[in-house]
């Protein structure tokens, strides 16, 4: 079994998604591919063919992947979610204590991390150090840059 990871039902369901994409569009071109790939003669020197079979290979291994993850997949119900402290799915105003600059974040699984939207992945650094944190608290994260600390201003769903 694999590793659980929790999602959005929007978020599980764009895996959802692509796996039938992959699994209805890709894999059928990818035969096709292989069958006129194979009707070109002799296989030993036919680099199409040998291109297509890894090409299918490639996407075999995205799809095995995919269903694993849906398969471990929980959804978050955010109702029941504890909005004192910091965990997936909460919405978190922060302040960097150094310079004053205000960010707001919403911590989601890392597939569904998209930082043009403002939402960062609970695997990240930033995240892990605000994760259990309170309004008031103060969170060093360690980045690469050094360390830097944050003030919880805000938690909301």
């Amino acid at each position: 079994m694999g590793q659980v990871s929790y999602f959005t039902e929007e978020g599980l369901a764009k895996l959802k998604e692509e796996l039938k994409q992959l699994q209805t569009v890709e894999r059928p071109s990818i035969s096709k591919q292989i069958a006129e790939a194979r009707d070109k003669g002799d296989l030993s020197e036919n680099a199409e063919y040998d291109a297509a079979k890894e090409a299918q290979g490639l996407l075999e291994f995205k799809i095995s992947k995919l269903q694993d993850l849906i398969a471990n997949a929980r959804v978050v119900d955010q109702s029941e979610l504890d909005t004192s402290k910091v965990l997936i799915l909460s919405k978190v105003k922060i302040k960097n204590i150094a310079n004053g600059a205000i960010m707001e974040y919403t911590l989601v699984s890392e597939k569904e991390a998209d930082i043009k939207q403002k939402r960062i992945s609970v695997d990240s650094p930033i995240a892990k150090g605000l994760l259990g944190k309170k309004v008031g608290d103060k969170a060093e994260v360690v980045v690469p840059s050094g360390t830097v600390t944050f003030e919880i201003i805000d938690i909301s769903r």
